[in-house]
């Protein structure tokens, strides 16, 4: 079976280490706060200007006025710290952030990302992923393995236009886990219940498979 939204989540968060200062995108990536593991010093940061980011909150907790890049309300961990948005991209701009969790509509066997525009639709902009992909020293990509019509996401070469070059090594989909080098897709870790073969089916970009493909584990 594919991947949950809060499972990705889930997997994602075994990237975290103690001690990183991480920002974490729209969408899916914002999920990973709620799943950072016990014990574990990780400060997570807001292009908005919040370093120190908790779970979501409950009702009894919620502060409309604390939120996210995303416009969504938000926890702080004890420790955190307000600043400008200025100052965030002074961060993320430094090499300060040690690791960036981004979704994407595309990426490809080159590292290549395409994450802010589709054509003809409507969709929230650039935010301050080109600075993060350009700056960030690891980024993994979470994200569907194929669109809505079934089409692989996973290509050859990104169609839509780049957010940023080369610079993806690590991908979570909902299907599985990957890396990416020398020009190629290696499959590392399979969602639980999901076929090698299904995971060959829906990755257009070239793919290398090794003779044995573990189940993730969360």
């Amino acid at each position: 079976m594919a991947l949950t939204r809060e499972q990705l989540a889930q997997r994602v968060a075994k990237e975290l280490r103690d001690g990183y200062y991480v920002n974490l995108g729209i969408g899916i990536p914002t999920l990973v706060a709620n799943y950072v593991p016990e014990g574990m010093d990780v400060m997570l940061q807001s292009e908005n200007g919040l370093l120190g980011m908790g779970e979501f909150p409950t009702e009894e907790t919620v502060d409309p006025d604390l939120i996210n890049a995303g416009k969504q309300t938000v926890t702080a961990a004890t420790g955190a710290s307000y600043f400008s948005s200025a100052d965030s991209f002074v961060m993320i701009r430094g090499g300060h952030v040690d690791l960036t969790v981004l979704g994407a509509f595309e990426v490809d066997q080159n590292g290549n990302i395409a994450s802010w525009m589709i054509p003809g639709k409507l969709v929230k902009g650039m935010g301050g992923a080109m600075d993060l992909v350009a700056s960030a020293q690891n980024i993994v990509v979470t994200m569907t393995h194929a669109n809505k019509k079934g089409e692989s996401k996973l290509l050859k070469e990104c169609t839509l236009p780049l957010t940023g070059a080369g610079c993806i090594k690590k991908v979570v989909s909902d299907l599985a886990y990957l890396e990416i080098h020398d020009g190629k897709f290696h499959l590392v870790e399979r969602a639980p219940g999901v076929s090698v073969e299904e995971i060959i089916a829906k990755t257009e970009g070239e793919l290398v498979v090794p003779d044995h493909v573990p189940e993730m584990t969360f």
